[in-house]
C-alpha cells in the first residue's frame, strides 16, 4: 500500500511500484539534467522511470517535465528532445511543447551564442487529457472593439458581410510563460528550486480539486506545497535524506500556516 500526502525517502523506481495501475492524475517535475546541478550527487533511471509513469497515470492524466540541455564542446545535448521521443515510444501524447522564459540574467550556454534564458516544459499526456482549466490572464486587444461588418470571403471571392461576436476581456495565455527566478523559498538548501508560481500553474491547468500529483524528483517541496495550496492531494519521491527533511518541514509549514524559511 502507499499512502498519500506524503514524501518518501526512497528513488522514485521504489515508490512508483507501490502504486497501482492509474492511480496519479498529474506530474509535476523537473529533473536533475546533464550534470548541470549536482542534486547531492544523483542520478536517475529515466528509461524506467518514463515507464512506470505510464503505468500508474490515469487515462487522460498529464506528465509536466521541465528540463533543459547542457552544451558541450559547442553543442546542445539534445537530452531533452530524446526524453520527449522517449516519452511518446511508451505512448504518451506530446500535447504542447511550453517553453518557461526566465528575465534577460541567463548564463547558460556557448559564447559564440546568444544567451540561453529557457527551459523546455513538455505537457505529456496518456490520451486527451481530461483537466485543461486553461488560464486566461492575456488581454485581448479586439475586447470592445465593434467587429461586425465586413469579414471573411465566400468561395466566389466576395466579401462576406457577417456579425462577430464580442470578444471577452482577457484569452487564454500563450504557451510560453514568463516567471522570472527570485529568492524561492527552500533554495538555501536546494540548487535548482522552480518558481511556485510555475508550479501553480501547471497543477491548475492540468488537475482538479482533490486529484492526486506526484512528484518523482520533490527536492525542496515546491509541489508537494503547491498542490495542498490549490486542495489537491501530493506524493513525492526524493532519494537525499537531507532534502526529504526540510522539504517535510516546508510543507508541514504551508498545512500549519507557518513560516520556517
Amino acid at each position: 500500500m502507499i499512502e498519500i500526502n506524503k514524501i518518501y525517502n526512497e528513488s522514485n523506481i521504489d515508490t512508483i511500484a507501490k502504486m497501482p495501475d492509474e492511480f496519479i492524475d498529474l506530474v509535476v517535475t523537473s529533473p536533475p539534467y546533464d550534470g548541470l546541478r549536482t542534486y547531492n550527487g544523483y542520478c536517475f533511471d529515466f528509461e524506467n522511470l518514463a515507464k512506470g509513469l505510464y503505468r500508474v497515470l490515469k487515462q487522460g492524466g498529464v506528465v509536466v517535465w521541465i528540463v533543459n540541455d547542457a552544451t558541450v564542446n559547442g553543442s546542445e545535448t539534445g537530452t531533452s528532445f530524446r526524453q520527449a521521443l522517449y516519452f511518446m515510444e511508451c505512448g504518451f501524447k506530446l500535447h504542447d511543447t511550453m517553453i518557461w522564459a526566465k528575465d534577460g540574467g541567463g548564463a547558460l550556454g556557448s559564447n559564440r551564442c546568444y544567451t540561453q534564458n529557457f527551459e523546455y516544459m513538455f505537457i505529456l499526456s496518456k490520451g486527451t487529457p481530461k483537466a485543461y482549466n486553461l488560464i486566461c490572464d492575456k488581454k485581448n486587444l479586439s475586447y470592445g472593439l465593434d467587429k461586425s461588418g465586413v469579414g471573411r470571403r465566400n468561395p466566389d471571392g466576395s466579401l462576406k458581410i457577417e456579425k462577430r461576436k464580442e470578444a471577452s476581456a482577457y484569452s487564454k495565455r500563450n504557451n510560453w510563460w514568463l516567471v522570472v527566478p527570485g529568492t524561492e523559498e527552500g533554495s538555501s538548501f536546494h540548487p535548482a528550486v522552480f518558481p511556485e508560481k510555475l508550479v501553480r500553474d501547471h497543477i491548475w491547468t492540468w488537475s482538479n480539486e482533490g486529484d492526486l500529483v506526484y512528484d518523482p524528483f520533490m527536492g525542496s517541496g515546491t509541489t508537494a506545497k503547491c498542490a495542498h495550496q490549490l486542495k489537491r492531494n501530493y506524493i513525492g519521491s526524493e532519494i537525499s535524506s537531507e532534502y526529504v527533511e526540510k522539504a517535510r518541514k516546508r510543507v508541514w509549514a504551508e498545512e500549519s500556516q507557518l513560516t520556517l524559511f
